[in-house]
């Protein structure tokens, strides 16, 4: 999957950062020992480090306001700060551990929504091909569907929503590559099992009209010809333009039954 930009983000972050930098303040090219500092001076050289791409070393000092005044309004920010520095650095692990907790400590903080996003960005940004195990595309798919439920009205909400269809409709090509694969055995139970995954739990992505189709396969090749007619017509009463209805019709040599009200396919219908 093509990296996220996040040069995008980078800009908007600091419209907010930037309130809590003062003139004057001096970046240092190397941590010094612990001395305590004023807040305003310690946060001020974490961002001037950011700025420069040091995204290490400013998560580090992020993380130093909080240590040295913990229950100022700085550190609350700097943890926030200290997330996002991690995730310019592609330490996800390290983000999404500082953005859980930002999100448990502050709940109600109006920062929280961007908190949620910042924590999908970084399992979307690790969504491997379809060959690969998906695990972080499922937690990018909880992740953004959290963001878009609990804040729909959210400046991220548009964005995480269109995510939220990719990933969707990446754990549905996962499931149509391995029913294909157990379509080619001859292990005709265990795809049936995989296409109607994805009937049943992704019926907004682009592999439905195949699933139909290599479904409808599946049943004439068990000798179930009447579940393939079914499903023969629920494919072509829901995509009748499609080449899958096409092969299909032909697969069940034109006959297709409309399900009755009782039938479970009616559902689709």
């Amino acid at each position: 999957m093509n990296r996220h930009v996040k040069t995008r983000h980078f800009g908007a972050f600091f419209v907010f950062a930037g309130l809590f930098l003062l003139a004057a303040c001096t970046t240092e090219d190397a941590l010094p020992e612990y001395v305590e500092r004023p807040v305003n001076e310690i946060y001020n050289d974490a961002l001037n480090v950011l700025q420069e791409g040091d995204y290490k070393d400013a998560a580090i000092m992020f993380d130093e306001v909080e240590r040295q005044h913990p229950y100022s309004t700085w550190a609350t920010k700097a943890q926030l700060m200290s997330a996002y520095s991690y995730y310019q650095d592609d330490s996800y692990d390290s983000a999404v551990v500082a953005l859980d907790r930002f999100i448990q400590l502050h709940p109600s903080n109006p920062d929280v929504p961007y908190a949620y996003y910042l924590k999908a960005l970084c399992y979307y940004e690790q969504i491997s091909d379809i060959t690969r195990d998906q695990k972080m595309t499922e937690l990018a798919m909880l992740t953004l569907d959290e963001l878009v439920k609990r804040f729909p009205s959210s400046k991220y909400a548009k964005d995480a929503k269109l995510k939220l269809d990719l990933t969707r409709d990446h754990l549905a090509g996962k499931e149509m590559e391995i029913g294909r694969y157990y379509l080619k055995q001859g292990q005709y139970l265990a795809s049936i099992n995989r296409f109607k995954i994805v009937i049943d739990n992704f019926q907004s992505t682009t592999h439905v009209p195949e699933a139909l189709h290599r479904l409808a396969e599946s049943y004439v090749a068990l000798g179930i010809t009447l579940e393939a007619q079914k499903v023969a017509a629920v494919l072509g009463h829901n995509f009748p333009g499609s080449e899958w209805y096409t092969d299909a019709y032909g697969l069940v040599e034109g006959k297709i039954v409309k399900p009755e009200k009782d039938d479970p396919w009616y559902r689709l219908w």
